[in-house]
């Protein structure tokens, strides 16, 4: 079959790899309809994310139509059509029970890998490195869905896939981050970071009941569908001082409740940002966490900070002490896509949400290994990519 393969830093190419296979009785495979470029497949094309290895297939963002199921799958049927969640999860752990999706005991074939980096594993991903469980992803022809009763959702309306697609990951991420960011009627919300996530931490922050969404990027077509199409207020990083017009923005309180829908790869003003990236790019620190210090700063006393941005290692000059001496409450993690599948799919279906906006691009697969350079390069306008076998 043909797929997207990561081959190094910024070198994805469309290659031949063998079709996918029923390993374990819980399995399905689908036959892929649609898949998307994520802004955290951006990490892994820029070399940031460990435990990659040449020629794994890419993506988690895929949905399609069910051709094969093991023997013990009980809940889908072939010829289901079916978005897959990026997370994968057994079902039947403690942290499942505890819908905790992402923290799955089970699903890491490589547990130990990552237990050495980070105390204990989370969950097994698809397409996102063997750290966190070698899986191959879905910017391919065909996928196989491990614990396939307990991740894709069936889609029996004829909604488009553009709709439902991101039901996968980036819907879910940022209903959760504003969930996490625990919104209040009233509240005044402020996002890092305009990328799909961002987009939809934005429309999640009004449907939770947000008084205000100020949202904060420096790519203009970013800004114009923060506020043209979530009606949210916009601050140009590159242009403002982002605290001193926050300040002036909420009456010197600060905003009381902070997405960062950024991470790892932030773009960081002055001195320190430029310190961030050098070490970055040395690899005497893992992440840029400019974004991260500027959302402490600017968040109010006893406010809330959100974190739906990956984050990967190290992440150097964190101020902690403004973090306790403000009381203030972090709340972050992968996404327990299952938890939210149902009740988004709700959402959507009753005409509350139409997910679709965020797509600028729509491409075949063979265009992905350009569009991973267009989407990167944020050229082209390019805010999200969705690609058809």
């Amino acid at each position: 079959m043909r797929a997207l393969t990561w081959h190094g830093e910024q070198d994805v190419r469309i290659d031949d790899v063998p079709e996918p296979e029923i390993v374990n009785p819980t399995d399905a495979i689908i036959e892929i309809t649609a898949t998307a470029i994520c802004g955290s497949d951006l990490h892994l094309y820029n070399g940031y994310m460990p435990g990659m290895r040449e020629g794994d297939v890419l993506g988690h963002e895929p949905m399609g139509e069910v051709i094969e199921v093991g023997d013990e799958v009980e809940t889908l049927e072939v010829g289901d059509r079916v978005v897959v969640p990026f997370t994968i999860s057994c079902g039947s752990c403690w942290f499942c029970e505890e819908e905790l999706y992402s923290l799955c005991d089970n699903s890491n074939p490589n547990a130990e890998m990552a237990s050495k980096m980070m105390g204990h594993s989370p969950a097994g991903l698809l397409g996102f490195s063997h750290m966190l469980g070698g899986y191959a992803g879905g910017q391919a022809e065909y996928l196989r869905v491990p614990y396939a009763d307990i991740g894709p959702i069936a889609i029996e309306s004829d909604l488009p896939d553009e709709q439902v697609l991101f039901l996968s990951d980036i819907f879910p991420t940022g209903y959760m981050a504003a969930e996490n960011a625990e919104i209040e009627e009233n509240d005044t919300v402020a996002v890092w970071g305009c990328g799909p996530v961002g987009q939809f931490a934005i429309q999640s922050a009004w449907m939770l009941g947000a008084d205000r969404v100020i949202a904060i990027d420096r790519i203009p077509e970013r800004l114009e569908m923060a506020r043209d199409h979530g009606d949210a207020e916009i601050i140009h990083f590159e242009e403002d001082d982002v605290y001193d017009r926050l300040m002036a923005m909420t009456g010197n309180r600060g905003p009381d409740r902070c997405i960062d829908a950024v991470g790892t790869e932030a773009h960081g003003t002055g001195v320190m940002g430029i310190a961030d990236q050098v070490k970055q790019e040395a690899r005497l620190e893992d992440d840029r966490p400019h974004v991260l210090r500027q959302a402490i700063k600017c968040c109010r006393k006893g406010g809330t900070l959100s974190v739906p941005g990956v984050y990967l290692g190290r992440s150097d000059n964190l101020p902690f002490g403004s973090v306790m001496n403000k009381a203030l409450t972090i709340k972050t993690g992968q996404t327990h896509v299952q938890r939210y599948l149902n009740p988004l799919l709700e959402r959507i279906e009753d005409g509350e949400i139409d997910p679709s906006f965020v797509i600028t691009h729509q491409v075949g697969l063979e265009d992905g290994p350009e569009m991973y350079e267009t989407f990167n390069n944020k050229d082209d306008d390019c805010i999200k990519v969705v690609m058809t076998p």
